[in-house]
């Protein structure tokens, strides 16, 4: 399998699966001096973990990662402060499966012959033969992009080093659609729901918070406790705070499920997904994800467009197309409407629309960079379809009996934000360099 590395001066590798021991996320380019806790990289994790409300699978993997090397274990000298710093060689961050007991993969067992309609597992099943990893679907399972949750936070967090934002949002699940919002303002919302989350999920409070897992641990100390924990999953969830609707709106200001800056479009994309979800089967949505603060020129022509390498979030399993600015609208423009117009003032360029989505020729441009992805509805559905036995070709009927999410909109978009932020890193990293050796 060597598709599972993307980035040159920002370099990650994923590996695992659904119901294997884990996942793995190895970072590699990560700037020495940087100071990470698994408490942080979980508070990112936790968006996009199952479970957590009712437009998410019921899978209950908490998803608690254990930093397992490129940090300093130690002050390298008495007195430097310099534990939990990286340290230049390759952040490794593990993602254990606790949460894979065998009636979930006996369920798995008795469907496997017949692959999902929507899924990958016909396809992967002809690539790698009987041995591939099909329960749970392995690596092509929405489970492997917590890794890319994970590698991405890292990125988050160098690029606000440089003043780089990075944020998305659900733009729209279930054909509701949320109006446009001025970035700022979404910015601080995301922001509010991020904290909201934080501060209701149980595993965050109890693991990190009370102190029962930090960084003065040994990798093997961590274990035992999450192999206490792997026991315990239900018992910490139970002890999670009830969520009131209007507490969390009269607290946070956002909404207590979606993540989304518009709260009266929120609550109807709930109720456009639970309405669909009645019927046994699934809807699908769109992300916005946008990055303020990049300057101008990062991207390398022809194959290496900054575009380009934003179109690789095709490689997250669920989402089917990427647009840039105005993306397929542009169309139906005319080169007048669509061009973005440029004008200085007070020293500075600026421009009097944002078609491009802050890229041009495929480099930005210094405008705000906007991308937009959609998402399919949920392969996995509770509705009879048509399929075959993969092994004798028999045409057959299945009903899906494994856990789902009733959407994937509501998850994802942690994922599509750290993508676009490993790909905005690699890029800054290289345009670095050239600025230097002009110089």
């Amino acid at each position: 399998m060597i598709g599972c590395s993307t980035g040159r001066m920002f370099h990650v590798t994923v590996a695992g699966g659904s119901y294997q021991e884990g996942l793995t996320a190895i970072i590699q380019g990560n700037p020495p001096g940087m100071e990470f806790t698994e408490q942080e990289i979980y508070g990112d994790l936790l968006l996009r973990k199952p479970g957590a409300d009712e437009l998410s699978s019921p899978r209950k993997e908490p998803d608690l990662p254990i930093i397992y090397s490129g940090l300093n274990v130690e002050d390298t000298v008495k007195g430097a402060g310099n534990k939990n710093h990286t340290n230049g060689t390759p952040l490794v961050i593990l993602i254990p499966n606790l949460d894979r007991h065998f009636i979930h993969i006996e369920q798995y067992q008795d469907t496997n012959r017949t692959p999902r309609p929507g899924h990958a597992s016909y396809a992967s099943f002809i690539k790698y033969g009987p041995n591939d990893d099909a329960i749970g679907a392995g690596l092509f399972s929405g489970r492997r992009t917590s890794t890319i949750v994970a590698a991405g936070y890292v990125a988050k967090k160098v690029l606000k080093k440089f003043g780089i934002e990075v944020f998305s949002y659900i733009k729209e699940a279930a054909s509701v659609r949320c109006p446009d919002i001025d970035f700022g303002t979404a910015l601080d919302y995301t922001n509010k729901y991020r904290q909201m989350r934080r501060d209701y999920d149980p595993f965050y409070q109890q693991v990190y918070v009370n102190g029962r897992v930090n960084m003065d641990m040994r990798y093997l100390e961590k274990c035992r406790v999450f192999a206490e924990i792997e026991n315990q999953i239900d018992d910490i969830r139970a002890k999670a705070p009830k969520i009131a609707p209007e507490e969390v709106r009269d607290k946070y200001g956002v909404h207590h499920i979606v993540n989304c800056p518009d709260i009266d479009a929120a609550e109807e994309m709930v109720k456009a997904c639970n309405k669909i979800t009645k019927t046994g089967d699934s809807s699908g949505g769109m992300v916005e994800v946008v990055v303020l603060g990049a300057p101008a020129g990062l991207g390398e022509p022809v194959f290496e467009r900054l575009d380009c390498q934003l179109g690789k979030m095709l490689g997250i399993g669920a989402i089917k197309a990427v647009e840039i600015g105005a993306g397929m609208a542009v169309k139906d423009m005319t080169g007048f409407g669509n061009n973005d117009q440029l004008y200085s003032e007070n020293g500075k360029v600026k421009f009097k629309s944002n078609n491009a989505g802050g890229i041009t020729g495929g480099l930005s441009s210094g405008q705000p960079i906007v991308v937009r992805v959609a998402v399919k509805p949920t392969p996995t559905i509770d509705k009879e379809q048509n399929t075959i036995d993969k092994y004798t070709l028999e045409n057959k009927k299945l009903e899906a009996i494994t856990r789902r999410d009733p959407t994937i909109v509501g998850r994802i978009w942690p994922v599509v934000e750290n993508f676009t932020a490993m790909v905005i890193l690699d890029n800054l990293m290289m345009h670095f360099g050239y600025q230097a050796m002009m110089k």
